[in-house]
């Protein structure tokens, strides 16, 4: 009867143990990755550090409203960085840091799973010790006695720790319920307003991206690319561009304008010479009268 005792609560503390090995595996890989989770959003923050700082540079070269709509879009793209930075901070804070305190737990419920392994086998030292005493000298009623106590009190000892096992693995257990449940709210309510506020910031950044004046940008560019006095530089070199049928047609009209006028001049040539004999004629009809 005491033998089967033994046996039924030998597989017991094998489950307990086998509860806090899973524990203990599972909780070290969630650690690691979270952890290696974390690390790769604050190296994420300090590429876009690196990328506000370029888009800076480079805005400081470009024209009035380029210039002020990348300046405005890295102010915002900053400011995302802080948001980030308080992500990692969370994180680690919420998530990572009592991922790593079940290392310590489980060291802690290890020694009770030690000490119970111990007084059981204790037990069962006992226990085989009085019953070889039993066959081999089953007179002896004084070291059969003897034996007897020492398993008895054996018996009690590995019940006690059974018993304090059984109430530390059932508080673990619950307490590593517990534990999940808040380190992954936790994550979730951080990567939620992280990413409400990467939504406003973004939003706010796409605005200014759309506010540059393409067509303003592109009149500064041309009148910084161009000298003041370029329109009639660029007449002159239309007129010497020409081809030749355009240029003759342009004698043509030239010389046509010409002759118009040289007949128009002797017209009013020929019109005042017989003005002028008329009143000569006039003149000697007085002088005869």
């Amino acid at each position: 009867m005491l033998r089967r005792s033994l046996e039924n609560r030998d597989a017991q503390t094998r489950q307990l143990q086998d509860a806090v090995t899973n524990v203990e595996k599972h909780f070290g890989e969630l650690c690691q990755i979270f952890a290696a989770y974390v690390r790769k959003t604050a190296r994420l923050r300090d590429k876009a550090d690196l990328l506000v700082n370029e888009i800076n540079m480079y805005a400081s070269t470009e024209t009035p409203n380029l210039k002020q709509g990348l300046k405005n879009f890295a102010d915002e793209f900053a400011k995302l960085q802080d948001y980030r930075q308080a992500e990692v901070e969370r994180l680690e804070a919420k998530v990572v840091e009592p991922l790593k305190a079940y290392g310590t737990i489980v060291k802690m419920k290890r020694d009770d799973l030690k000490a119970t392994l111990t007084a059981r086998n204790r037990e069962a030292k006992q226990l085989t010790q009085l019953e070889r005493t039993r066959q081999r000298n089953p007179s002896d009623r004084h070291v059969i006695s003897q034996a007897e106590t020492e398993l008895q009190r054996a018996t009690m000892d590995a019940t006690r720790t059974t018993r304090h096992l059984e109430e530390t693995i059932d508080n673990f257990e619950k307490q590593k319920i517990k534990d999940i449940k808040n380190i992954f709210s936790e994550f979730i309510t951080i990567e939620m307003l992280f990413h409400g506020k990467a939504l406003e910031v973004y939003t706010a950044a796409y605005q200014n991206i759309q506010k540059i004046d393409e067509e303003e940008d592109l009149e500064v560019f041309r009148n910084s690319l161009y000298p003041p006095d370029y329109s009639s530089r660029l007449d002159i070199v239309r007129a010497n561009s020409k081809s030749p049928l355009q240029r003759s047609l342009s004698a043509k009209c030239v010389s046509g304008t010409g002759q118009v006028s040289t007949c128009r001049l002797r017209k009013d040539q020929q019109a005042d010479d017989d003005d002028d004999d008329d009143d000569e004629e006039l003149d000697i009809t007085e002088e005869e009268n």
